[in-house]
C-alpha cells in the first residue's frame, strides 16, 4: 500500500443498481466524544447515513467488491453499502471499528485495519468527501479511496439525491 494517508482507486463498475433497492437502516454514530464535540462547534442533523451491511442482504456482485480487496492482501474483508440522503453531514471524524476489531482480534493491531469508500454512481452537484484535509469531488462510479485506520474523514450530503457507496474494511 502506499504511505500517503489517502490513496485513490479505480474499481471497473461492473454492478447494476441493486444497491439502491437493499433494506437500509440507520444506527446511531457510535463515538459519543465525536457526537459531543460537533454539537458544541454548532453541527446540528443527522450524522450518519443508512446502511446495509453484511448482516443483511446484499447486491449478487458483493464477491466482485470482496475479490478486488482480496487479490491486493486485505483479510476479513466486510463491505456495508451506504445511503447518504440530502442534508446528512458526518463533519470531520476517524473510525473506530469498535465491532471489527473485537471480532478478529485485533487489539494492538489497529494499524493493519484499512478502509475504502468506493463510489456506485459518478459524483452529482452537492455530494462531498474530504480524505486528511484532501476535497474529494467530480468522482467516477467505480472511483474510490482507501485510508489507514486513523485517517481523519468527513462526508456530506448537500445535493438533491442520495449519494451511495460502499464501504469496505479489513486488514493487512
Amino acid at each position: 500500500m502506499a504511505t500517503h494517508a489517502c490513496e485513490r482507486i479505480r474499481i471497473p463498475p461492473l454492478w447494476d443498481t441493486e444497491f439502491k433497492n437493499l433494506e437500509y437502516i440507520t444506527e446511531s454514530f457510535n463515538d459519543p466524544a465525536s457526537l459531543e464535540f460537533w454539537a458544541g462547534a454548532g453541527y446540528s442533523g443527522k450524522f450518519v447515513g443508512d446502511m446495509a451491511d453484511m448482516r443483511g442482504k446484499q447486491p449478487v456482485w458483493n464477491p466482485y467488491i470482496l475479490g478486488y480487496f482480496h487479490e491486493r492482501g486485505w483479510k476479513d474483508i466486510g463491505t456495508s453499502y451506504y445511503r447518504m440522503n440530502t442534508g446528512t453531514i458526518l463533519p470531520t471524524h476517524g473510525d473506530l471499528y469498535k465491532k471489527y476489531i473485537d471480532v478478529f482480534k485485533l487489539q494492538g493491531q489497529e494499524h493493519t485495519i484499512r478502509r475504502a469508500v468506493i463510489f456506485l454512481e459518478d459524483w452529482q452537484s452537492g455530494h462531498y468527501l474530504e480524505c486528511d484535509t484532501e476535497a474529494i469531488v467530480h468522482w467516477h462510479a467505480g472511483d474510490g479511496v482507501v485510508w489507514k485506520y486513523d485517517t481523519p474523514h468527513m462526508a456530506a450530503n448537500l445535493g438533491l439525491t442520495p449519494r451511495y457507496t460502499v464501504q469496505v474494511t479489513g486488514h493487512i
